[in-house]
């Protein structure tokens, strides 16, 4: 008896993946839980295992398609017995041999003018949301030119100009030897339709303050060595932030809230996502719980999550449930940025480099390590006021470390 092997699914707000490659091929023998096939969405590779012991069928879909959660990809049949054909690979039988019907001549056959490109399912629906006809995209950017909701997206945002009566055709683009013309990867592209459909769907705003950061740089300098002795791990900037978002999100639990339909969903815990580097680009892995951490247990939570991400080890529950994040331009050197939300969550706060500036202290001016921070918002469940004071809260925190490790 065949078992089915089916796209998982694959975390919040993906619903669609692209096959990245088989690992086992027809008639292969594969064990429980054993990666069969590799799917790669906009945040994380996944592997897909079997089910149970058994012998591979045939491949329902072939690399680079793009999938849906719940899509068929192959059949297991029992070990010992010969790999079954799914009803698409299944041989048609033998015609019954006739007379030869007489010569006709062969039609000219040309593409419909009005049908367009074949869509997978996400993106005829998003079509059919947008009022977008099928002959409108031409071609897709999937296999065999279907459609995908990253060239929906493209279409809708980008809609083509209008062509000027009789003007003279354009001579054919040349060359440049000195350029490289390189087709976006299909995760590049994805990512891409993901962070343009969060501007088209939250109204983000941005507000902007900057910390001194004179007394957390002093609080790490005097306990950083005994800090990694007893507990093993670096004290960092993060933690201290981190902190200081929690003790701020608890007075203002909107920027920690996201909207479901009618609903808004406060919640009394933070699931806060940390923006890394990793192989496939920046990835957002989720510390769970992190109210109830104290500064070593943040910084190892951190540590981990980063070493996985820079070994693509990541996986799906590593990445989902987040209700706020933390992105450091600051470590690449930029000195401000307007950090995107990343949906469904509403806040996202951005740190950035640390750099000497002067600055008006006590009516004289003096030089001070500063930081410039950003929280980009959804400002249809955030009010300005309840932004800025959040950022404010974060600012004080950051500015007296004492104030955290007292709950204040």
């Amino acid at each position: 008896m065949s078992v089915e092997i089916k796209v998982p699914t694959l975390g919040e707000s993906v619903v669609s993946a692209i096959v990245a490659r088989w690992l086992k091929q027809p008639g292969d023998t594969v064990s429980a839980d054993e990666p069969v096939v590799e799917l790669e969405t906009d945040k994380v590779s996944v592997e897909v295992g079997g089910p149970r012991d058994g012998v591979l069928g045939d491949h329902v879909v072939a690399e680079g398609a793009e999938v849906e959660v719940g899509a068929l990809l192959a059949t297991l049949e029992e070990a010992g017995a010969a790999p079954g054909k799914t009803p698409k690979a299944a041989a048609a039988p033998a015609p019954a041999k006739t007379a030869p019907a007489p010569a006709k001549p062969a039609p000219v056959t040309s593409a419909p003018a009005a049908s367009g490109a074949p869509a997978f399912p996400a993106a005829a629906k998003m079509m059919k949301e947008s009022g977008i006809a099928p002959g409108q995209i031409a071609a897709g950017s999937g296999k065999d030119g279907r459609v995908t909701k990253g060239d929906v997206m493209a279409f809708r945002d980008s809609p083509p100009p209008a062509t000027p009566a009789a003007a003279p055709s354009a001579p054919p683009r040349q060359d440049d030897p000195r350029e490289e013309r390189v087709r976006m990867t299909r995760l590049r592209s994805t990512i891409a339709a993901r962070l343009k459909e969060a501007q088209n769907t939250a109204a983000i705003l941005t507000t902007f303050n900057e910390v001194d950061m004179s007394a957390a740089m002093a609080m790490r300098a005097e306990f950083k060595e005994v800090f990694e002795k007893r507990h093993g791990v670096k004290l960092g900037f993060m933690s201290i932030f981190a902190r200081a978002c929690v003790a701020a999100l608890r007075e203002f639990p909107a920027v920690n809230a996201e909207i479901s339909g009618q609903d808004i969903i406060y919640r009394r815990y933070v699931n806060m996502g940390i923006a890394v580097g990793g192989p496939n680009g920046l990835v957002v892995p989720v510390v769970r719980d992190i109210q109830d951490m104290n500064f070593a247990e943040i910084e190892k939570a951190i540590g981990a999550l980063g070493k996985k991400a820079r070994e693509g080890a990541l996986k799906l529950d590593d990445l989902s449930g987040g209700t706020f994040s933390v992105t450091n331009g600051g470590i690449y050197g930029s000195l401000m940025s307007t950090p995107i939300l990343n949906p469904p969550q509403s806040g996202i706060l951005g740190m950035h480099k640390i750099q000497d500036r002067p600055i008006a202290v006590n009516g004289k001016v003096e030089i001070r390590p500063m930081m410039y921070i950003a929280l980009s918002y959804d400002h249809r469940i955030i009010d300005g006021k309840e932004a800025v004071s959040f950022l404010v809260r974060v600012k004080e925190g950051v500015e007296e470390p004492r104030r955290l490790l007292l709950d204040l």
